[in-house]
């Protein structure tokens, strides 16, 4: 197991060097996978891992996207975008533009998925979703709309409890051993990197989803990015997080009410 120094070492180098703050990060967490990358990668050492990342600007996505954690998948969690079908989409009617902001979204099926709830709803055109990610290797699969052929059984699944009526295999193109997504659900995306440490509210939303996210962060910085979630969406706008994830201890708690019993969904109310 890494020596608490040896961590703060490694996430000093990053902030300092490359701009990738983990300090806050949940560090029980941190010390898994920096110890799994030393392992995987075959470093001998602490002290080699720490070379090869101050002197191998190459290897750094390497290494942000160890640290970083993408396990997603579409329609995750049906009954959350059930919930969002029926409940959410109606209220998003009302709007002539809609903005999602997905955060942290990974290789971007989540964002996919709220895609193909738009567009059943008719509301995909005037929609615009914001897919961001610290890391620049996941979220280039965004702008390619590419998920491996294995997983679309479970998606297809997934879709169909989320009240979805249609055969699902009609959004994508499958080639071989891989799924190529419609190009207009692609088209309404805007991907970029944001990091939540560091980075600033970029636009006002109606949705923000970040879930699955704060429970890597530490309570200093989940607080720090629930206060930007807050600048960031208007009044009456939805904040969707992930089954272990909570406001009820929040700076901004009083400032939203749970909008569904069983659903981690609240809505900004102040």
């Amino acid at each position: 197991m890494l020596k608490d120094e040896e961590l703060d070492l490694l996430t000093g180098l990053l902030s300092e060097k490359y701009g990738y703050d983990f300090n806050n990060y949940a560090r029980a967490s941190l010390k898994r996978r920096v110890g799994r990358l030393m392992a995987i990668d075959r470093f001998p050492s602490f002290a080699e891992l720490l070379h090869k990342v101050n002197h191998d600007a190459a290897y750094l996505p390497r290494m942000v996207q160890s640290l970083t954690v993408n396990v997603t998948e579409m329609f995750r969690d049906p009954s959350v975008f059930k919930t969002i079908r029926e409940s959410v989409l109606p209220v998003l009617g009302t709007h002539p533009l809609i903005r999602i902001w997905h955060a942290g979204c990974s290789t971007g099926e989540e964002v996919y998925s709220m895609a193909i709830l738009l567009e059943e709803a008719n509301l995909l055109h005037r929609s615009l979703l914001y897919a961001t990610d610290l890391n620049p290797m996941v979220i280039e699969n965004i702008k390619k709309g590419i998920f491996p052929m294995s997983q679309m059984k479970v998606y297809s699944e997934n879709y169909i409890l989320s009240g979805g009526k249609k055969d699902f295999s009609r959004y994508y193109t499958a080639k071989y051993d891989w799924a190529k997504f419609d190009e207009n659900l692609k088209s309404r995306m805007i991907v970029a990197t944001h990091n939540l440490v560091s980075d600033r509210s970029f636009n006002e939303f109606q949705v923000i989803f970040c879930r699955n996210v704060l429970i890597y962060f530490d309570k200093t910085l989940q607080d720090h990015v629930l206060n930007l979630f807050d600048d960031s969406l208007e009044k009456l706008g939805f904040l969707v997080l992930g089954s272990k994830e909570n406001l009820r201890f929040s700076s901004i708690s009083k400032k939203y009410v749970q909008s569904d019993e069983k659903e981690k969904i609240w809505r900004k109310m102040k």
